[in-house]
């Protein structure tokens, strides 16, 4: 029986998009136990996967996560964020390990120099690379995230005008140039002929009260309303999505949900776009489209940045809201 430690200490988009390997993991090797370690901040993404047999969190001490994984005895050591404190970990565990190529290079390349090396391998297959010699394959089922029982928003706490269907639009992001600015939100969501659903964290309140100000009767303003599952569960519901490059986008993405995804400082170039698995299939139109203008100082950072570098940000500036209602509309249609 494989005892097996993988180690992901962030974000929330990154660890869902590795949600395979531990799925891949438990399902394919025969008594397979999995453990997973994260930063205590992101234990809601994982806490509830039935692929996971044991957690650790990671506070500020370091030093005593690794004591108390040395008691475990590991077999093998799965490192999917190779970073300073999961190269201490490795080391300090003296097992067989298997490291992600995260491409530090070729993406220093990209965002520095538009000089495009990546491999255009998504970065789930690339995580799931890191398996392949335990004998594990993609199953092609795309991304996880479960929502606990008891965690689903209530059916009276959405408005009535937005019972029958909504379209959700995910208006937070860890970083200023991954967020289309707010007149640009305002525009978008007053055009949009249906029901809107704002997604975002408390940080993101006041932009959601201007964005909804437009139509307070169309627009419902969720945005740091709810929790995380709760958030997840109104994505779940959606009939389509409308997401900056931030964690709910992949979200998303596990719930099968079409998905219109908005780029600014980062880009799909970075093989990081929505992601199904080969198994889902949709007939029609594809179930995500990236909406991006492909300049030549796209993408300037691998995660974003407070600033744009070049101070017009017209990554986002100049998006085309009247093309993006018109697909959020024929999307509707179908």
């Amino acid at each position: 029986m494989p005892k097996i430690l993988v180690i992901r200490f962030s974000s929330i988009g990154d660890i869902v998009l590795a949600s395979p390997v531990m799925r891949c993991l438990k399902k394919q090797l025969a008594d397979a136990e999995v453990h997973f370690v994260t930063k205590s901040s992101f234990r809601m993404v994982t806490e509830h996967s039935p692929y996971i047999d044991k957690f650790f969190y990671f506070d500020e001490d370091l030093s005593v996560l690794i004591q108390d994984l040395k008691k475990e005895n590991y077999d093998y050591v799965i490192d999917l964020h190779d970073n300073i404190r999961s190269n201490r970990i490795r080391r300090a565990l003296k097992k067989k390990s298997y490291t992600i190529n995260k491409l530090s290079v070729e993406k220093f390349l990209l965002t520095n120099f538009n000089i495009n090396l990546m491999p255009g391998r998504h970065i789930t297959k690339r995580s799931l690379d890191t398996v392949a010699e335990l004998g594990v394959v993609d199953d092609g089922l795309g991304l996880d995230y479960f929502i606990p029982p008891g965690q689903r928003v209530n059916e009276t706490d959405i408005p009535t005008s937005h019972q029958a269907g909504f379209l959700a639009v995910v208006i937070g992001a860890n970083h200023f140039t991954k967020k289309l600015p707010v007149h640009k939100l305002q525009e978008l969501c007053y055009k949009i002929e249906h029901p809107i659903i704002l997604l975002g964290g408390k940080e993101d309140q006041s932009a959601g009260v201007q964005i909804a100000s437009v139509d307070p009767v169309k627009i419902y303003n969720a945005c740091g309303k709810f929790s995380l599952h709760e958030s997840a569960d109104l994505v779940r519901r959606s009939k389509l999505v409308v997401s900056h490059d931030t964690g709910m986008q992949y979200i998303a993405c596990a719930f099968h949900k079409p998905v219109l995804a908005v780029w600014g400082g980062t880009s799909p170039r970075l093989d990081v776009e929505p992601y199904y698995g080969s198994a889902y299939t949709q007939t029609g139109v594809p179930i995500y489209e990236n909406i991006l203008l492909n300049l030549r100082c796209q993408p300037c950072s691998r995660f974003g940045s407070k600033t744009c570098p070049l101070e017009h940000f017209n990554c986002m500036e100049k998006q085309d809201i009247d093309a993006l209602v018109s697909k959020v509309h024929e999307r509707l249609r179908k």
